[in-house]
């Protein structure tokens, strides 16, 4: 196996043999320099050679392997000519809305994202009229493959994107059953946060003479302060956790627990006490993980209890605190919880409770990070309360399938000049529904004219949604 160490790039995407379609999208993206993966990977995958790379969230790997399947998608072969296959939905729909936005300038391209945890009938819908590229959960895309719905005579190009993860989340029988059902002769990507023993078994098993890259990890220590306090119980991790919330009063804060009864129970906790918080765990419904995505996603809330699998692959910005409720079980998700703060060159902040039997995870990290002294918490002071969320989000019953653009909510609640364009924060528009945040001062007044007005010529339901 060949191996690339690359630190930095500044490397233009021109440098490389993609379509014309693909670099003027590119351009009108504002994309004109790779991230060190990219350019580490790129290449090469544009070559057709297997990939078998180290990379985190946030690096830019969905770049990597989207531009390379594009490049080479034959789109008037409406088969299936590439599967995408990550651990969780989150990220599935993360990973299918980049490659649609890097293909738009492909005419008549077709992204589908099978996912558990929805309806099947919409997909089988979908599937009987074929696709290029599918995007999917194991569990769910082998249940198409099983049943007859989903054919991959057609394959080239075989991804799987954070496999460790994959790994740890018992997929690995469902990712050799999958295997058997493609073709031997195809290009075959592995993106993975580290290298594992099982990471090489199944590049040994599945792979041709890959060509390993590991990216050298620059962040890790650089812009992330990192606080450690002590707790002995539960009922003290609870008010550690709400002394920390008062005393830094985050604008956008995800707590990691290490179980879903943990993030539920923690979750419930902070809301009961006045915070704006919300939990995400594997036991809520997709509804519920969706909307509660939503909502910090357009700071209508401003606290998420997570656990890790759910928070893989959150396309989170400006995260101002990543609180550990407990410390992870190895140094590596550790890295990974603490990267959430601190992107794109900003300062971040993150916190974490240790607890009597916590002595070998402080010792593996500060084997990464150096020795860690416990900190004293904060003292409250009397009459801080928790800091509300600035937001609130309301749902339109209409998205895309009804012609419904940003611009035209926008419009409508900007009509009149009784509300204005800084009182209306992000705005999510879906197949069928929207999302829009409102100052909360102005939410009333945004819902009634949402309710009353109309946009492309018709009226549309909105709520608030909690």
């Amino acid at each position: 196996m060949a191996t690339g160490n690359i630190v930095q790039s500044t490397t233009s995407f021109r440098s490389v043999a993609l379509k014309p379609s693909l670099l003027s999208t590119l351009d009108d993206l504002g994309f004109t320099t790779m991230t060190p993966i990219q350019a580490a990977a790129l290449p090469t995958i544009i070559e057709g050679k297997d990939v078998l790379a180290q990379a985190k969230t946030g690096s830019g790997k969905t770049a990597a392997f989207g531009l390379g399947l594009l490049n080479k998608l034959e789109v008037k072969r409406f088969r299936v000519q590439s599967l995408v296959l990550c651990p969780t939905r989150e990220l599935a729909d993360q990973v299918a809305k980049e490659l649609r936005r890097f293909a738009r300038s492909i005419h008549n391209i077709k992204i589908l994202t099978l996912c558990g945890g929805v309806s099947i009938g919409p997909q089988i819908g979908s599937l009987e009229h074929g696709a290029h590229i599918i995007v999917g959960t194991p569990g769910r895309v082998l249940d198409h493959l099983e049943k007859g719905r989903l054919n991959l005579d057609n394959l080239t190009t075989f991804i799987l994107d954070e496999a460790d993860r994959m790994l740890e989340m018992g997929f690995t029988e469902a990712l050799d059953t999958i295997a058997s059902y493609m073709p031997a002769q195809r290009q075959n990507l592995l993106f993975s946060a580290t290298f594992p023993e099982p990471i090489a078994k199944i590049a040994r098993q599945m792979m041709n003479e890959p060509v390993t890259i590991q990216i050298e990890d620059t962040d890790d220590k650089l812009n992330i302060t990192q606080s450690f306090y002590s707790v002995n119980n539960a009922a003290d991790r609870e008010h550690a956790t709400e002394a920390l919330l008062l005393h830094h009063q985050p604008e956008s804060a995800v707590i990691f627990c290490n179980t879903k009864r943990e993030a539920q129970a923690l979750a419930d906790y902070l809301s009961d006490i006045g915070f704006d918080a919300k939990a995400l765990h594997g036991d809520l419904d997709q509804r519920e993980r969706d909307q509660a995505l939503a909502l910090f996603a357009l700071k209508c809330i401003n606290v998420l209890v997570a656990t890790d699998v759910a928070a893989r692959g959150l396309d989170i910005d400006a995260l101002d605190l990543v609180i550990n409720y407990q410390l992870a079980h190895d140094p590596e998700t550790h890295v990974h919880r603490v990267g959430r703060t601190g992107r794109a060159g900003a300062d971040g902040l993150a916190v974490s409770l240790v607890g009597p039997k916590d002595d070998m995870k402080l010792s593996l990290i500060e084997d990464k990070f150096g020795p860690q002294s416990l900190a004293k918490l904060p003292t409250i002071e009397e009459g801080v309360v928790p800091a509300k969320a600035a937001m609130t989000c309301i749902r339109i019953e209409g998205g895309k399938k009804q012609k419904l653009r940003p611009g035209d909510i926008l419009g409508a609640l900007t009509a009149g000049n009784d509300l204005s364009g800084s009182d209306v924060g992000k705005i999510q528009v879906h197949d069928i529904w929207a999302h829009v945040a409102v100052h909360r001062s102005q939410a009333k007044l945004a819902l009634r004219k949402l309710n009353e007005g109309k946009m492309k010529g018709k009226s549309f339901k909105a709520r608030f949604m909690s």
